[in-house]
């Protein structure tokens, strides 16, 4: 197994970051622009929360990434350890094969001594066995001076020749010692070498992959640190989204409640110039519809253009056929989809209908304030009961 080198490393982690970083290019850059409109405030924040949906995502896909790299690591670093391990005992027992073999090459040295002085004593007896001839056993006896030496005699020679005997054994069996520990040694030596090689290259083998599989590990790392900071980034703007939301709103309700002051106070200087002579439009326009009295401020129904409360409208949507926002409300009167189809809508959504069809389902819906509770901001102005 070839392990991969530094450069490879280096272009593994680049690769990564630039892919990362392509990544979180394509999130948005939302942030709240000066006079921006609800409608376009309420699309950045949506546009804002799916990216911070495809962030988290991508986040867990990441951290399981780390998670299962970390298990392979574990497991290649213990394999290496266990390799490390047998290679540490195959070094011992190869030194200890090597003091082995120092011994045996001594004992070697030591029987091919002895084998050149069994060959040396075996060529001088032989020699001298040629040079002198053998005595005759007649001759040994006419030539003794009495039994005793007689016995001496004899004694003698048969000790030479068991002499010569023991010699020629010795030297045979000094010589098939020392060519079997020589051949042993060789091949035990050749063994315990290859072996050590094969260990010392696992071990290579397995610090390549673990080099490895650590700076994948480091660019997972580095890649997830990126998209943390960018999600964190998101969820920044997103607040700022929301906050910049709550002030245009705040805005228009505050519009809203001026603008129902200025037409309360302009309908009782109307009514006091009048004498009390009837009911004023405003309430001319809405009398007979409900059971409860409505709050004092503009309706601009019929020829006015909405079908409730204008303040209610500005409140709601700023008076824009808003695309939906999160909860899925949209249009002038921001109506959720099932309520749209409840009160007779046609299409899957208010804002893609018509003005006029708009006005008829918010009339339906609003009721003559009786219906006022559907809308948040009615309840905030106070034209729900």
């Amino acid at each position: 197994m070839r392990s991969r080198g530094p450069l490879a490393t280096r272009l593994l982690t680049a690769i990564t970051v630039a892919a990362i970083g392509a990544l979180l290019a394509l999130g948005p850059n939302s942030r709240p622009a000066a006079g921006a409109s609800l409608g376009q405030l309420n699309a950045a924040l949506s546009a804002e929360q799916a990216h911070q949906q495809a962030l988290s995502a991508s986040v867990a896909r990441t951290s399981a990434m780390i998670s299962s790299l970390s298990g392979q690591i574990a497991l290649v670093r213990q394999r290496e350890a266990d390799v490390r391990a047998q290679l540490s005992a195959e070094r011992v027992a190869l030194a200890r094969t090597r003091r082995e073999l120092l011994r045996a090459r001594l004992r070697l040295a030591m029987l091919r001594a002895r084998l050149a002085r069994a060959r040396a004593a075996l060529a001088r007896q032989l020699v001298s066995g040629y040079e002198r001839p053998q005595p005759d056993l007649v001759d040994v006896v006419l030539e003794a001076h009495g039994f005793s030496q007689l016995l001496d005699e004899l004694n003698f020679l048969g000790d030479a020749e068991h002499q010569q005997q023991q010699l020629i054994a010795l030297t045979r069996r000094a010589k098939a010692q020392a060519a079997a520990t020589a051949r042993r040694l060789a091949a035990l030596a050749d063994a315990e070498q290859q072996e050590a090689l094969a260990a010392a290259q696992r071990v290579q083998a397995l610090a390549g992959m673990n080099e490895l599989l650590g700076s994948r590990e480091l660019a997972l790392a580095h890649a997830r640190a990126a998209q943390e900071a960018a999600l964190a980034a998101s969820q920044a703007r997103g607040r700022e989204l929301e906050n910049a939301i709550a002030q245009v709103r705040a805005e228009q309700a505050a519009a809203a409640r001026a603008a129902a002051a200025a037409a309360a106070s302009a309908a009782s200087q109307s009514a006091a110039s009048g004498g009390g002579e009837g009911p004023s439009p405003v309430a001319s326009s809405t009398a007979g519809t409900t059971s409860a009295p409505t709050p004092a401020g503009p309706t601009f129904s019929g020829s006015g253009g909405w079908a409730i409360p204008y303040a209610v409208v500005l409140c709601e949507s700023g008076g824009q056929d808003l695309t939906p926002n999160s909860a899925g409300a949209s249009g002038y009167y921001q109506i959720l989809p099932s309520t749209w189809k409840e009160y007779g809508g046609t299409g899957p959504a208010a804002y893609l209908a018509s003005k006029a069809e708009q006005d008829a389902v918010a009339s339906r819906i609003w009721a003559g304030g009786s219906g006022a509770s559907a809308w948040v901001c009615a309840q905030k102005l106070g034209y729900a009961k």
